[in-house]
């Protein structure tokens, strides 16, 4: 049986390196898919993998979104002598498996492609015409091919250190492109309902591949905000459900977040997302909730949890307290109450988060979620942990300044149990992590603020001397804002 196996070239976009081991992973675990590692480093945008077949090679790519292309590996060397040998053996050797790509009725392309290199179109056809030993009598078809080939050289990953060889070339049939369509079909910008927070469709759609999403999976995000994660969610075929306590973003009568947006518009809703993009039957509801204080039924049990918890930088980080008033109450039964909110901590939410997670979700289901952190300050022994929950997953991202977030997975390997549970602590980012977010910088908030307000005064004086009027930016938001409300 090891003989069928087949080597294939993995082609991954160089964006979100941290993430790429962790997608596969979770890719080839969801459909049970056996492979084996030809390649050791996980840094290169080319993987050599091998797979028992073509059509297990083809369901990893229908569901990988840092995958641009797979092909089918014909030959591998870093010397140019060695790999023409290769490759005229692999054709040989193969020749009647491989006749019916070199039909005279079969059109071809090939690709030239480089990285960390640039090559003119004379030396891309000069590349071609060394392998004129390929037994190929088709037409070329650059537009619609049957069959196409790329011929791949790999320069090294530092642009400022090119090696003088490659440090490996290869060649291969292109197999299948993997999902990256998606990130520009659910784009942010066309998007009908976003807001501040909203998570880009790639860091989403790697999410929800992350959590295993599968055709008919109950997908929950207890911090929904916009729904983005909803969106990808839904689109991997799962049923989603969410909440926030936030009514305003809920509903969708929140400040709008596109600078040409005056106000939201009436149809604006989580519900029109996922319309937008064909999933509206697989939109469940969201419902405003208190996620400190649980309102769901015990069992209740979902496959996937996926979330981005608010940090206290662009959204609050709020749950509902009640506060001792010495004042009499006012308040008669017919009149609409709002509820009073505080601070709710990282280390609080995190915890709340893992025990909800252990308690509700299906044994072998993941929970996904963000974690902030100050780079200098992290060590594996601040990431949240549970005696239900296994981390699988680890990866980082940079934000700005001296901050990143970290996208956890866990996945539950054990049943809750009331008896006997007990309450794990949670070494979560620092309770200052939103003042010194804003603070950590070289100037406080209210000398850059100070400093942007004498920027605008140089260019209002700078535009006087020139003839123009400046327009009043604080009065055109003042309007905006009176126009919300009317």
């Amino acid at each position: 049986m090891t003989k069928l196996w087949r080597k294939y070239i993995l082609w991954f976009a160089q964006e979100h390196v941290d993430f790429r081991i962790s997608e596969f992973e979770s890719i080839v675990k969801m459909f049970g898919i056996q492979f084996r590692p030809v390649t050791e480093q996980t840094l290169k945008p080319f993987w050599l993998v091998e797979f028992p077949d073509e059509k297990t090679a083809l369901l990893y790519a229908s569901r990988s979104i840092a995958l641009r292309a797979i092909f089918e590996l014909y030959a591998h060397s870093n010397k140019f002598s060695q790999f023409h040998e290769r490759l005229r053996a692999h054709v040989t050797g193969n020749k009647d498996e491989l006749a019916t790509y070199f039909r005279p009725d079969t059109s071809f392309k090939i690709t030239v492609e480089t990285y960390n290199k640039h090559f003119s179109q004379r030396e891309k056809i000069e590349k071609i015409e060394t392998m004129d030993y390929l037994p190929i009598e088709g037409p070329v078809n650059l537009k619609n091919p049957l069959v196409e080939w790329w011929y791949i050289e790999f320069w090294g990953l530092d642009p400022t250190a090119v090696p003088p060889e490659p440090e490996e070339i290869l060649f291969g049939r292109l197999l299948a492109h993997g999902q990256r369509h998606l990130i520009k079909e659910l784009s942010l910008k066309q998007r009908k309902f976003i807001g501040n927070t909203s998570m880009d469709a790639q860091l989403s759609l790697l999410m929800a591949n992350q959590a295993m999403v599968q055709e008919g999976d109950l997908v929950f995000d207890p911090f929904v905000g916009t729904g983005s994660l909803l969106v990808s969610a839904a689109k991997w075929g799962g049923y989603v459900l969410g909440a926030d306590i936030d009514y305003m973003m809920v509903h969708a009568r929140c400040r709008p977040s596109r600078i040409s947006q005056k106000i939201r518009e009436k149809d604006e809703s989580i519900r029109a997302n996922l319309k937008q993009y064909g999933c509206a039957d697989r939109y469940m509801d969201v419902v405003v909730a208190d996620f400190s204080n649980p309102l769901w039924h015990p069992r209740i049990s979902f496959d996937c949890i996926i979330t981005d918890p608010p940090y206290g930088i662009r959204e609050a980080t709020e749950k509902v307290d009640a506060k001792a008033n010495s004042k009499d109450s006012t308040r008669t039964d017919d009149m609409v109450h709002y509820p009073s909110t505080s601070h709710y901590s990282l280390q609080s939410l995190y915890g709340d988060l893992l025990e909800f997670a252990a308690k509700h979700l299906r044994l072998g289901g993941r929970l996904v979620c963000w974690l902030p952190f100050h780079r200098e300050d992290y060590n594996p022994e601040m990431v949240p942990h549970h005696n239900n929950l296994t981390l699988v997953a680890n990866s980082e991202q940079r934000l700005t300044g001296n901050t990143s977030r970290r996208l956890l997975t866990y996945e539950k390997h054990s049943q809750y149990s009331v008896v006997g549970a007990t309450q794990v602590p949670v070494a979560t980012p620092s309770e200052d992590f939103r003042d010194r977010y804003f603070n950590s910088a070289l100037e406080s908030r209210k000398e850059r603020r100070m400093r942007k307000a004498e920027q605008r005064e140089l260019g209002r004086a700078e535009m006087e001397l020139r003839g123009k009027v400046p327009s009043d930016g604080r009065a055109k938001k003042c309007e905006l804002n009176k126009a919300r409300f009317n």
